[in-house]
C-alpha cells in the first residue's frame, strides 16, 4: 500500500527570497576605464509573484525567459514588456525542476531533473533542448553523465556546459569539480573537455568566460579562447589543442556567475567584497572592463543593502539583467507575504501532498488540525515556538525571543508540545534543555489572538549538557531525546511530565558515536534515529537505525537494499518521521546529489538535502522533492484532505508574514579565504 497524507517540510532560506528579475539600461553608459554612468534606472521584468530567477534576454526589447516557482515547482516562463503576466513554456512538464534557460534560434536550452539518474549520489541534472517550432524536446547530456549551467554561443551552433561527467558526487559542499565541456548543438555526442570550471558564458563563438576558485582561494572569473575554426574541428573530429585559461578578475574579492557582452570587452559578474560594516556586506553585480582591468559598480548604486544574483546581458548588450529580492510590494501594488504554508508539487504518481512551512522543525498535532514549528535562523525577535492551523490560515506564538528547535506534540494530552531550548549548534557540554510547553488548547480557536500564554517546564537537569530532539511515546508517558551529557551524543528516555527531576532517566544507547533525532513510532514498537555508529570517525555521515524502547532489537535500515555497499557509508540521513501505520519512514538525505551550481544560490549551508520515504525494511525508496535547495526538517500530517490553496486565504489575501528578504550568503563563502581573511 502506498503512503498517504501530507508531508510538511522546511527549506533553508527559500521562503524569504522573494526574487524578481530586474534590468538596467546600458546604452548611455561608458565603461572605458575612466568614467561610467552614475545614475541607473532599474526596471522590473517579472511580476512579483512567487520566486523568479535565472533569466536570459532573447531580444533587445527586454523579453526574457526565466525560472518561476509559481506553479509549485521550478518551471520555465517567458515575458515581454507588453505582457501583463508571464507565459509558461511547455517543455518536460512532468519534471519538477528546471534551471538556466537560454533561448536561441527558437530553441530553448535548459537543465532539468526530468530523468532520474538511477544511481545513488549521482545528480539527475542534465541539459535538454526544446524546439519551440514543433515542441519536441531532446536530451543533450549523455546518459549517465551530469551537466549544469548550459550556455549557447552567439551563432547558436555551440553549447558549453559545466559538466560533472560520469563520476559519483563526492560530497562537495561549495565548488563542484566540474569541467567546461563544449559540443555542437547539432551533435551533442561530440563533446570536447576544455578545462576545469563552471557557469560558462560565451562571447561570440570562440571565447568562454567561467568561474572557479583560484589557487589563492578567491572565486574568480577565467577566460579561455578556442580556435576560431572550432566548428571545423568538430566536423573533422579533430583534437582541440590544450587551451590555457587566463584569470581575469583579481585577488581580494570573490567574482562569480559571469556573463559576457556580445563583443567580449565587458563581463558582468556577481561580486562579494568585504565591507567596513557587516550590514553592507552584500552580493552585488558589477561590470568588469577586460581591457582596462577596471570594475564599475552597478547594483550597489541602486540597492546597496540587498543581494543581487546571476547577471545576464541582452544580445546586443544594451541591457543588463539580474535577480534580487523585490521588496515589500508586487508590481500590482499588493504587499508581498510569505505564506505560512505553501503547496509544492509532488512527483508524478505520488499519493502524498507536499507543503513547505515558513519555519523549521514542524510537527503535527494528533488530530491533524495544527502544526507546531520553530523559527531559528533569522531575526532573533521572532525566534521561538509557533503553532499554525494545518490549512495555513492562522498563526500563534507560544514562546518568543528564545531559540528553540525540534517540536513534537503530546499524543494524549491536548495543549502540550515538547521542544528543545538553547542554541541549535552546540558542543556536547553546551546548555540545551528539553522543555514541556503547556497551554490552553481552546485558545487555538481564537482567530483574534496572536500570542498564547504558555507554561514552560524544563525537564532536564542543569549541567546535563546538550539535550535535544524530543519525541514522545504513543501513551504520552515517556520522552526519548538526544543528550551529550556523558561526552557522547546518545539516546535517553525520561518521564514525560516530571522529566529527570522527580523521575528516572534511562540511557537507551551508549557508545563513542552520534545517536540523534529520534522518533517514536505510533504503534510504540520502535524508535527510529540517525547515527554514525557504523563509522564513528566520519561524523558527517548518518544512517538510519531502529531500536525497541527497551533497548533490544537494534538494527540498521539499509535503504534500497544497499547493505555492504560503499555508497551506504556515505549516507547522510536525518530528521526521520513515521507514517501513521508505522510502516513507512520519511527523512531527509543527501542521496540525490547536487541539482545546481551551489555558488549561484544564497543561503544554502550545504547544497543538498532532499526528502525521501521508504518502508521500515528499507524497500520502496521514493524521492519526494526535486529542487536545488536544502530541504531540511520534515513531518508527516496523516490528513490528506487539506485544501491549502483556498483555506489559507483570509479576507481574500494569503495568510502569512511580511516578506523581508532576510537571507544570507552561504557560510562557506563568508569564512576565511586565503590571505584575504574574508570573514563575517
Amino acid at each position: 500500500m502506498e503512503p498517504t497524507g501530507t508531508i510538511i517540510f522546511s527549506t533553508v532560506g527559500r521562503p524569504h527570497y522573494g526574487f524578481d528579475l530586474f534590468s538596467v539600461d546600458l546604452t548611455a553608459a561608458n565603461f572605458d576605464g575612466h568614467s561610467s554612468k552614475n545614475e541607473w534606472t532599474e526596471r522590473r521584468l517579472s511580476d512579483g509573484v512567487s520566486i523568479n530567477s535565472n533569466g536570459q534576454f532573447y531580444d533587445e526589447d527586454r523579453s526574457v525567459v526565466f525560472i518561476s516557482e509559481r506553479s509549485g515547482s521550478a518551471r520555465i516562463y517567458s515575458q515581454t514588456p507588453r505582457d501583463l503576466k508571464p507565459r509558461q513554456i511547455p517543455t518536460v512538464t512532468n519534471a519538477l525542476f528546471h534551471d538556466r534557460p537560454t533561448l536561441n534560434n527558437n530553441r530553448l536550452y535548459f537543465t532539468s531533473l526530468h530523468e532520474p539518474s538511477g544511481e545513488v549520489f549521482q545528480s539527475s541534472s542534465a541539459v535538454y533542448c526544446t524546439n519551440l517550432d514543433d515542441g519536441k524536446t531532446v536530451r543533450l547530456t549523455p546518459r549517465g553523465a551530469v551537466d549544469y549551467s548550459p550556455a549557447v554561443s552567439r551563432s547558436g551552433k555551440l553549447v558549453a556546459v559545466a559538466s560533472y561527467g560520469f563520476k559519483s558526487w563526492e560530497m562537495e559542499f561549495n565548488e563542484l569539480r566540474t569541467d567546461i565541456v563544449v559540443f555542437p548543438a547539432s551533435d551533442p555526442s561530440n563533446r570536447i573537455e576544455i578545462c576545469a570550471g563552471g557557469w560558462p558564458a560565451w562571447s561570440g563563438d570562440s571565447t568562454i568566460y567561467f568561474h572557479r576558485v583560484a589557487d589563492d582561494g578567491w572565486w574568480s572569473v577565467f577566460r579561455v579562447d578556442l580556435p576560431e575554426n572550432i566548428l571545423d574541428v568538430f566536423e573533422k573530429s579533430s583534437v582541440v589543442a590544450a587551451a590555457t585559461p587566463r584569470r581575469i578578475t583579481p585577488t581580494g574579492l570573490h567574482a562569480f556567475t559571469p556573463a559576457a557582452s556580445h563583443g567580449g570587452e565587458l563581463i558582468a559578474v556577481a561580486t562579494r567584497r568585504k565591507r567596513e560594516k557587516a550590514a553592507e556586506d552584500f552580493r552585488q553585480v558589477e561590470i568588469f572592463n577586460v581591457k582596462e582591468n577596471t570594475f564599475h559598480a552597478v547594483t550597489e548604486r541602486i540597492n546597496p543593502n540587498s543581494h543581487h544574483l546571476n547577471p545576464f546581458f541582452s544580445p546586443e548588450s544594451g541591457s543588463l539583467g539580474y535577480h534580487r529580492y523585490r521588496g515589500v510590494s508586487t508590481s500590482f501594488g499588493e504587499s508581498s507575504v510569505i505564506p505560512h504554508l505553501e503547496r509544492v508539487n509532488p512527483p508524478a504518481g505520488c499519493t502524498l501532498q507536499m507543503l513547505r512551512v515558513n519555519g523549521e522543525f514542524p510537527s503535527v498535532s494528533p488530530d491533524g488540525n495544527f502544526v507546531a514549528f520553530n523559527f531559528i535562523v533569522y531575526n532573533p525577535e521572532i525566534q521561538g515556538l509557533y503553532v499554525i492551523k494545518s490549512d495555513g490560515s492562522k498563526r500563534w506564538n507560544l514562546i518568543k525571543r528564545q531559540n528553540a528547535f525540534g517540536t513534537v506534540w503530546d499524543p494524549v494530552e491536548k495543549g502540550v508540545i515538547y521542544t528543545a531550548i538553547g542554541p541549535i549548534f552546540a558542543p556536547n557540554s553546551g546548555t540545551i534543555h528539553i522543555a514541556r510547553v503547556s497551554f490552553d488548547p481552546s485558545h487555538l480557536n481564537d482567530a483574534d489572538r496572536e500570542e498564547i500564554k504558555s507554561d514552560v517546564k524544563i525537564l532536564t537537569k542543569e549541567n546535563t549538557g546538550n539535550n535535544g530532539f524530543p519525541s514522545v511515546s504513543p501513551d504520552g508517558k515517556h520522552v526519548v531525546f538526544r543528550s551529550g551529557r556523558n561526552g557522547n551524543r546518545n539516546l535517553y528516555v525520561m518521564d514525560a511530565v516530571d522529566g529527570e527531576h522527580n523521575g528516572d532517566v534511562r540511557q537507551l544507547t551508549d557508545g563513542p558515536w552520534i545517536d540523534t533525532m529520534p522518533c517514536w513510532s505510533p504503534d510504540g514498537e520502535f524508535i527510529a534515529f540517525s547515527s554514525t555508529r557504523h563509522n564513528p570517525e566520519k561524523s558527517e555521515f548518518h544512517s538510519l537505525y531502529l531500536i525497541r524502547p527497551d533497548g533490544t532489537g537494534l538494527r540498521r535500515i539499509h535503504v534500497a537494499g544497499r547493505e555492504g555497499s560503499a555508497e551506504a557509508d556515505r549516507e547522510r540521513i536525518n530528521h526521520v518521521w513515521f507514517s501513521k501505520d508505522s510502516k513507512w519512514l520519511l527523512f531527509t538525505a543527501n542521496m540525490g546529489g547536487v541539482s545546481a551550481e551551489p555558488i549561484s544560490l544564497p543561503n544554502q549551508y550545504q547544497p543538498f538535502g532532499e526528502l525521501f520515504v521508504c518502508r521500515v525494511d528499507g524497500s520502496g525508496l521514493q524521492r519526494l522533492t526535486w529542487n536545488a535547495y536544502e530541504n531540511g526538517t520534515c513531518a508527516w500530517n496523516w490528513r490528506d484532505d487539506l485544501d491549502v490553496g483556498s483555506m489559507s486565504m483570509v479576507d481574500g489575501h494569503v495568510a502569512g508574514e511580511p516578506l523581508l528578504g532576510a537571507f544570507f550568503e552561504p557560510l562557506w563563502l563568508t569564512c576565511d579565504v586565503g590571505a584575504g581573511k574574508m570573514q563575517d
